[in-house]
């Protein structure tokens, strides 16, 4: 009897249960991951039925990183995932290290698989003599030896243009979606935390059929946080989902909460895709009056920061079906039906 299930996270179903990789135009798929990402990597390997392939990763005395593979790659499709988490400068080059690694191995082709990209914000010339990080950022993955790259959720969508080879940008959406809607939450209403995120945020809406408001805010500088300044919408006696893309310090998460609270919103809930969690963050969240976070594991999220509220999703499905697909030439838009 044909048994069908749902790869998380998108729309695509399978009519089995097997998943037999077929081998590419590059040889055999080799999977990889960086210190940052080791338990998303086991995750992907364990979805797609294959060994993790290991490197010795060594830091000396003086902060040089060394990376040696435990087995050659010449011809294989190679794809190495490592999220750009704290350290995130050690953690950048050491996914540029073992990109430079992988090249001088003769890898058939590399693609770099990075949950979170980080400088994300950096991503325009907005006042004089600043620099525009995502692009050099972009330049070095490419020039380290990436020929492809997958990432989730970029804080702005241009960062693709900085960007010269091919790639996938992948969206949580659906992920973050279906689980509110096995909620089956009722007199429910969708805030983004700020005007940035109002597109995707109406996606949500519609997908859950809830309306959608809006917290104004205005940023106070680099390092100053955010001032909210209004809300959008009607949210008195419903409960609240507040949306973001990722969650830093939780300051603007935190005054937004506070702001449909004093709005008169019943439960409030709380979903990024990228739990960065610096500084104050775990505290903040801590202290809100939030009846559940949800976020997803393009960061790791140690012990010490996952609260009794918090429930972590896997992208692990997500990123192992695109892997797939790619290595077989198949299309990447069918898992969402585009």
């Amino acid at each position: 009897m044909t048994q069908q299930r749902k790869v998380p996270g998108t729309k695509y179903v399978y009519h089995d249960n097997a998943i037999n990789p077929i081998p590419g135009q590059y040889g055999a798929v080799k999977l990889y991951a960086g210190s940052a990402s080791r338990e998303l990597g086991q995750e992907v390997a364990a979805y797609l039925n294959m060994e993790l392939s290991t490197q010795d990763v060594q830091r000396f005395s003086n902060e040089n990183i060394f990376v040696r593979l435990q087995s050659s790659v010449r011809g294989q499709d190679v794809y190495l995932i490592q999220t750009m988490a704290s350290p995130v400068s050690d953690n950048i080059m050491e996914l540029l290290i073992t990109l430079d690694t992988l090249k001088r191995d003769s890898a058939g082709r590399i693609t770099a698989v990075i949950p979170y990209f980080s400088y994300g914000r950096s991503d325009k010339k907005d006042q004089p003599r600043v620099p525009i990080t995502a692009r050099l950022l972009a330049d070095m993955i490419q020039v380290a030896g990436a020929d492809r790259y997958i990432t989730l959720d970029l804080h702005a969508g241009q960062i693709q243009g900085f960007f010269s080879i091919p790639g996938d940008v992948l969206t949580t959406f659906h992920l973050i979606g279906d689980y509110f809607l096995e909620k089956q939450l009722e007199n429910a209403v969708v805030v983004t935390a700020d005007l940035g995120f109002a597109k995707k945020g109406r996606n949500y809406a519609e997908k859950l059929n809830m309306p959608l408001a809006f917290v104004e805010k205005r940023r106070t500088g680099n390092r100053g946080g955010s001032q909210v300044m209004s809300l959008i919408g009607d949210v008195r006696g419903m409960d609240v989902i507040i949306i973001d893309d990722e969650c830093d310090t939780a300051g603007s998460v935190v005054n937004a909460v506070n702001t449909v609270r004093e709005q008169g919103a019943r439960d409030v809930y709380v979903a990024f895709t990228h739990p960065v969690l610096s500084g104050p963050a775990v505290e903040r969240l801590r202290e809100a009056n939030i009846k559940e976070i949800v976020t997803t594991n393009t960061l790791p999220v140690p012990e010490s920061k996952r609260l009794p509220n918090m429930r972590v999703l896997s992208v692990a499905p997500l990123i192992a079906e695109v892997i797939l697909r790619a290595h077989e030439g198949r299309s990447v838009g069918e898992l969402f039906n585009e």
